[in-house]
């Protein structure tokens, strides 16, 4: 028979200081694996929304990043040249050869600085990016030395504002505009037009990465065989979409290995203070527990219902723990992509997924934590515990 769980909830009300305090230490512990997914997971967003599963990406072959990629003008003709490109309403290919470089550049409000991605785009590159917006300023005019900047970046790195001049080699370009791209990647980047990017980085002949959109996207797989066995090519080509996932899952799991550990040596903590909390209510109710034994409740079911007692405790503080979590939703920070070696702004994404990991993780501290009292419990002799008291 077991005991009613009504009985632990009562328990847990009767010593609020101790409830409390324990389960502010797991909430704690909870918040900060919460946190260390919701960093995660906004990362790869952010990569995620860069592609676009009706867009092809074609780098040279073996390359595993745009950064290592180099296509030359001769290759990037015939691909855009090729039928699989779809067309545009003017009749030009929805494609854009990139050149891809990456700056250094001095942060904003504060010392140090960072590389920047810069793109040179095709004068239908923007049209090729659907989620492309201009949210200030104008758009770059192709063929001038002026480009435009990711809004993520722009508050974060010196002269990116409207109107400042921003040095590329020897040539100034004017920031004329700010844009937003969804959340991706791309918020994290300048660009500007290949005509005169390229020159004045050095990258007359070479890009990085030809994108296109797929005329008919269900022929995909057609379109990557007829590139990546062309020998006057020597590319390979994906999806969009799946190059840009590919990229973030080494720095997302990386920082998820990190959080667990950090979370980890925490969560030791918590759980000897769910032991201490147990222990301290086992020692309390030995009367209760003697008379729960005499009435005949087995042993298995008082260690149960000790146990229960304690994950119970041990979900509250979890569900506080998401509670303190839920304001760092929609933060925006910065790392490295250990992929291209740029930063990459992005906001902290917290998932229903997280949050049902973060509670998860905390009913495990109250079963380990509550594990020990509660077999202390069970195994308390009857008589002697009777004739103590």
């Amino acid at each position: 028979m077991a005991i009613p769980v009504s009985y632990n909830l009562r328990s847990l009300l009767q010593r609020p200081t101790a409830a409390l305090t324990t389960a502010v230490g797991i909430g704690l512990t909870v918040m900060i694996f919460i946190g260390a997914l919701a960093l995660a997971a906004g990362f790869q967003a952010a990569m995620r929304k860069s592609g676009d599963p009706d867009t092809a990406i074609v780098l040279r072959k073996g390359a595993d990043s745009e950064i290592t990629s180099a296509i030359s003008r001769e290759a990037a003709s015939i691909i855009m040249a090729d039928q699989s490109v779809a067309l545009g309403p003017d009749g030009r290919p929805l494609a854009s050869a990139d050149m891809v470089v990456l700056v250094n550049k001095p942060r904003l409000g504060q010392p140090g600085s960072s590389n920047v991605t810069v793109r040179g785009l095709d004068p239908s590159g923007l049209a090729l990016r659907k989620e492309i917006r201009i949210v200030e300023g104008r758009t770059a005019t192709p063929g001038t030395d002026e480009v435009i900047v990711g809004q993520r970046i722009a508050r974060r790195f010196a002269d990116c504002g409207i109107g400042d001049r921003i040095r590329f080699g020897q040539r100034a370009f004017t920031v004329v505009g700010h844009f937003v791209a969804g959340g991706s990647a791309f918020e994290s980047e300048i660009w500007g037009d290949n005509s005169t990017l390229m020159p004045a980085l050095g990258r007359d002949d070479v890009f990085q990465s030809v994108s296109f959109r797929l005329a008919r996207p269900e022929r995909f797989d057609e379109a990557k065989r007829q590139f990546e066995r062309d020998p006057r090519l020597q590319v390979q080509v994906e999806r969009e979409s799946d190059w840009y996932t590919s990229q973030s899952e080494l720095l997302a799991n990386l920082i998820r290995i990190l959080g667990t550990f950090i979370t980890v040596i925490m969560a030791v903590g918590a759980v000897f203070g769910a032991m201490n909390t147990m222990y301290a209510a086992v020692g309390t109710r030995a009367r209760e527990v003697a008379t729960l034994l005499v009435l005949g409740f087995s042993p298995l079911a008082v260690m149960t219902s000790f146990t229960l007692e304690s994950v119970f405790l041990a979900i509250a503080g979890g569900a506080l723990g998401c509670l303190m979590a839920l304001p760092i939703n929609g933060i925006v920070t910065s790392t490295t992509n250990f992929s291209s070696f740029s930063e990459v702004a992005f906001a902290f994404r917290i998932t229903p997924n997280a949050m049902l990991a973060g509670l998860v993780f905390a009913a495990l501290i109250g079963l380990v934590g509550g594990f020990l009292p509660a077999l202390k419990a069970a195994r308390q002799p009857i008589a002697a515990t009777l004739r103590g008291l």
